[in-house]
C-alpha cells in the first residue's frame, strides 16, 4: 500500500490489511524519491522473523482492547507459517503481520523487525486472513517479492482469494508493536477496508481531515485510517500530529 505520510498497515489485504498500513495497513514515504533500502533484497535468516509464542500471542492481543482481544482467535507465525494458537469465540481474529505484508516498492519489504499487531473484525478476518496466509506460504517456499506479488495477482484473478466483504475492519492500537523503523508504532488507529477508489466519498486525505487512505493497488482494494487519541491499555497518544 502507498502511504505518503504515514505507515504502511500490515492489509495489508494487503493489508488489510493496511496495509494497511492496518495499514496492508507498515511503511512511511516522504511525497520525494524512493528511500533506498537498508535491507537486502530477499528474505533474511527465517529465525530473524520469529518470537516467543507466548510474547507473540500478547503483542497480537495489544492491537486491540482487552474487553475485544481476550475473546478472539489468535495466530503466530512459525517456521512453517500462520498457525491458530488460541481458538476464539466473538468473531476477531489478532495477528501480528511481518514485513511481507506492504507492497512491493517499500524499501523495509524484507525488515526482519517489523511486527504489525492487527485485530480484525471476523468480516476484515475472512477478507484479509487468506490473503496474509498466501504470502507467507510463498516467501517460505523461497518465492521471489516479484513471484509472490505475480502469484496473488492471478490468485485474484481466479478468485481463489476471497472478495471484500462489507464492514471488513481492524483495530491497529498496539504501542508495543514496531511498523517501520522511522515511525516506530506510529498512532493508534482504525484501519477500514473498502472498494478501490473510495476516497472523494469519505473525504480522505484533504486538507483538515482525520482520515487517511490509500489506493492498495496490488489488493485491489483501498484502506481507511483513522487515528484514534488511545492506545489498547488506555493511556494517550502523546505523539505530535499524524
Amino acid at each position: 500500500m502507498k502511504r505518503s505520510s504515514f505507515p504502511t498497515a500490515a492489509l495489508t489485504l494487503s493489508a488489510v490489511i493496511v496495509t494497511l498500513a492496518c495499514a496492508r495497513p507498515m511503511q512511511t514515504q516522504d511525497a520525494k524519491s524512493p528511500a533506498k533500502s537498508p535491507y537486502p533484497s530477499s528474505m533474511a535468516p527465517l529465525e530473524q522473523y520469529l518470537m516467543d509464542q507466548n510474547a507473540e500471542i500478547a503483542l497480537a492481543r495489544s492491537a486491540a482492547p482487552d474487553s475485544i482481544s481476550k475473546d478472539a482467535e489468535v495466530m503466530v507465525f512459525g517456521p512453517k507459517g500462520y498457525e491458530t494458537a488460541v481458538k476464539g469465540h466473538n468473531g476477531f481474529v489478532c495477528i501480528v503481520h511481518r514485513s511481507w505484508a506492504s507492497e512491493a516498492e517499500d524499501p523495509e519489504f524484507w525488515n526482519p523487525n517489523r511486527r504489525g499487531p492487527m485485530c480484525l473484525n471476523a468480516a476484515g478476518a475472512r477478507s484479509y486472513i487468506p490473503n496474509t496466509m498466501m504470502r507467507t506460504r510463498l516467501v517460505l517456499a523461497g518465492r521471489s517479492k516479484e513471484q509472490m506479488f505475480a502469484a496473488i495477482e492471478a490468485a485474484i484473478d481466479k478468485k481463489e482469494l476471497p472478495p471484500l466483504e462489507a464492514g471488513a475492519m481492524c483495530y491497529m492500537l498496539s504501542k508495543q508493536g514496531h511498523l517501520s523503523d522511522r515511525d516506530g508504532h506510529w498512532h493508534p488507529h482504525l484501519m477500514f477496508f473498502l472498494p478501490s477508489a473510495e476516497a472523494a466519498t469519505w473525504g480522505a486525505n484533504l486538507a483538515g481531515s482525520p482520515i487517511f487512505e490509500d489506493d492498495d493497488a496490488a489488493d485491489r482494494m483501498t484502506v481507511m485510517m483513522v487515528p484514534v487519541t488511545t492506545w489498547s491499555d488506555g493511556s494517550s497518544d502523546s505523539a505530535k500530529g499524524h
